[in-house]
Order: structure tokens, then sequence, then C-alpha cells
């Protein structure tokens, strides 16, 4: 039954010549070794037992590697929504929006262990001032920089080029290796910079950098509301 499966030009003989002189066929064709049907003896088949049981055991040992890793996303994102909640309380517990503002900058540096934090203000939303403080009365032409940034209404972060590092964070601009920055719909924008350049990377953490845009674009709806 089984010569009739193969092709007229070719004798399950060959097929085993061919498998004699090429003994690491199975390393390049570890598939096959889970559907291979072994005789219940003693031999050399033993070995590709043993393969398939090793072969087994590492995809068991990957596994428990991604599981590991998937739960420790899970608890830094805990950890994450806690800081973010208690940010949260922080500006709703602050009389004024002032307060409001400087609640948030103390969260991201302490809690979010940041090293530059910068509030940008367009228009003429006004606040008392403050080394982390900037003021645009130009709105989004004074800043060309991140025009496609505000355009896309989408916060980034990772290593932001010189350009756009020097116009957020000034003279520390050579300091900060990594950034994320959040638009505030047509309030302005909030950047935080790290001296380590994994600390913010591409597509890390966006929901809960939208979730901390929120919280800061209903701070600013206030202080324009004169609230």
């Amino acid at each position: 039954m089984t010569n009739a499966l193969l092709d007229e030009t070719m004798k399950a003989s060959d097929i085993a010549a061919y498998l004699r002189e090429h003994p690491d066929f199975l390393s390049d064709y570890p598939e096959l070794a889970n559907v291979l049907t072994m005789p219940r003896e003693q031999g050399a088949v033993a070995s590709l037992a043993a393969y398939q049981l090793q072969t087994l055991r590492d995809k068991n040992a990957e596994l428990e590697r991604r599981f590991s890793e998937l739960t420790e996303i899970a608890a830094q994102n805990e950890r994450l929504m806690h800081r973010v909640h208690d940010l949260n309380v922080a500006v709703l517990r602050a009389n004024t929006p002032a307060i409001a503002a400087r609640s948030v900058v103390v969260k991201l540096r302490e809690d979010f262990a940041t090293d530059q934090v910068r509030l940008v203000l367009f228009g003429n939303l006004t606040l008392p001032p403050a080394e982390w403080l900037m003021h645009e009365p130009g709105g989004r032409a004074d800043m060309p920089e991140f025009a496609d940034f505000l355009a896309h209404h989408e916060p980034i972060s990772g290593r932001l080029s010189a350009e756009r590092l020097y116009r957020l964070f000034g003279q520390q601009a050579p300091d900060i290796r990594s950034a994320a920055v959040m638009p505030l719909g047509e309030y302005g924008l909030l950047a935080i910079g790290s001296r380590d350049a994994d600390h913010f990377q591409p597509g890390m953490g966006t929901m809960f950098l939208k979730m901390i845009s929120a919280t800061v674009t209903a701070s600013l709806a206030r202080l324009q509301d004169g609230a």
C-alpha cells in the first residue's frame, strides 16, 4: 500500500537509502518527526522517539517562557492602571486647573519615572509660570516640527529626532534619550522624557498614554471654561 502512494519512478527503498545518506534530514524538516509512525521495537528508531520527546519538551519550554512573559506584561499593565487611576484621582481632587496641572506633572515624574515633563498650551490658555510649562499663542502653526503628529491625534513614543527634542526640552534635550508625546486636542500637547533610551518604545502603552491625554484634556477644558 505504501508503494502505491509513491511516484512510479521512486521506490520505498530509494527513500530509505536517501535517509541513510542524510541522517540529519529531520533537522531540516523537524515537523516530520511528529507525524511519522514508529514501530514498537528497539533499535535505531529509539533515537527518533527521543528526538520527538525532546521536541515536545522544547515546545513546552517555549510555551512556559511565553506564558511567563505574558504574566509579566499583565503585571506591568496592572501597575500602570493603578498609576493612571491615582493620576485621575489627583486631578479630580484639585480645586483649580493650575493645581490640577501641577498634580499631573508631579505624578508623571514620580509614579511614571520620567525625567522631564512639558505641558504645551495653545491659544489664550494660561497657567502660572513653571519650568515645565510652555505657551504657544499661535497654536499648531508655532510647532511645525509636530505638524504630522498633531494632524493624526495619536500619541507617539520612542526616540524622537533631535529637532523635536530641542523644541520640547530646550537645553535639557541632549539628556533625553526617549520620550512620549500626547495630543491634547485643541489645547496643546503633553510630553514626557527619560534619560533611559528604552524607557519609552514605539507602540508601548498607547492605551495608557491615551488615558493620560484624556485626563489632562478634560482638565484644560475646565481652564477654558473658567472653572
